[in-house]
């Protein structure tokens, strides 16, 4: 005797075509809500800025309205280049290209450097005792006293640029990955042990691991920190860039252009940050299903 299982089937493909809408509607929502306050501050703050312009500007005409802003980026941005009085427009995007290629170059120069010598401060007590102290000395010193020793070195070049970028993003990543390496838990690295490993094996094994939420903690920190220097670093070493116009703008006296450029800056940084928080919930998807967020 046969049993139909069509009937039983049939609900059961229904019911997780229920569950997986209601996940889908669930996820939707909450990044639905999550963009909304987001722009929820910026967007009161613009209203206001915009209301509060008399004759399109503030401050005696020292700050211009969003409107006067938005109409400065679209010439700087779409402007026909090279054929009109304005010099800066349309050289948006090969700024922000000049600057991004900077940023992608001293901080990946940074990570090579820093997260290897962060965890051998954290992890070798050796290591820590003869690099620590220098770290420690030089990381009061802000960019800007570095700007003449760059300029003596490098000239008026982009190598300038992505050294000061580089030595921005250093200082937070290798602090934080030492003191991820540092804070391992005692029981995993025994255990480790037990097991026969040897100090590379625990290193690369157990050591770098765990110290991820820390090094990535120093990669937005550092990231932030990059996205500074190459304003300071373009405003003097070198010629061409965001931290250049905006420096040229405001000899000259456009204030509209200045602060588009600051919007510029101010949304690639947190483009950049998203893009470091998705690698992190990719990278450390176990870590998901510890966090009170998820």
């Amino acid at each position: 005797m046969s049993i139909s299982t069509g009937p039983i089937a049939s609900r059961q493909e229904s019911s997780v075509s229920r569950l997986a809408s209601s996940i889908l509607s669930s996820v939707a929502r909450r990044n639905l809500r999550q963009i909304l306050l987001a722009i929820v501050l910026p967007v009161v703050v613009i209203a206001l800025w915009q209301w509060e312009g008399n004759g399109g500007s503030l401050f005696g005409g020292v700050l211009p309205t969003p409107d006067r802003v938005w109409h400065a980026w679209k010439v700087w941005a779409f402007g026909a280049s090279g054929l009109s009085l304005n010099p800066y427009s349309g050289t948006w995007l090969a700024n922000l290209l000049f600057s991004a290629e900077r940023v992608g170059k001293g901080f990946l120069l940074a990570i090579v450097v820093a997260v290897p010598v962060g965890l051998a401060i954290g992890w070798n007590r050796i290591a820590s005792g003869s690099l620590d102290p220098t770290v420690q000395l030089l990381r009061p010193i802000p960019i800007t006293a570095w700007l003449p020793f760059s300029i003596a070195v490098f000239g008026i070049r982009d190598m300038g640029a992505v050294f000061l970028i580089a030595l921005g993003a250093f200082y937070p990543i290798v602090v934080n990955s030492a003191q991820g390496a540092r804070d391992i838990e005692r029981n995993l690295v025994r255990a480790a042990m037990m097991m026969g490993a040897g100090r590379w094996t625990i290193l690369r094994r157990v050591v770098l691991p765990a110290s991820l939420p820390s090094i990535f903690t120093g990669l937005r920190i550092g990231l932030g920190i990059a996205w500074t220097a190459v304003i300071v670093a373009e405003m003097v070493a070198v010629k061409s860039g965001l931290g250049y116009v905006l420096w040229d703008a405001y000899y000259v006296g456009r204030m509209d252009v200045v602060i588009a450029d600051m919007a510029t800056i101010g949304l690639l940084g947190l483009i950049s940050d998203r893009v470091i928080l998705l690698i992190e919930q990719w990278v450390l998807a176990w870590r998901r299903l510890q966090s009170f967020h998820s």
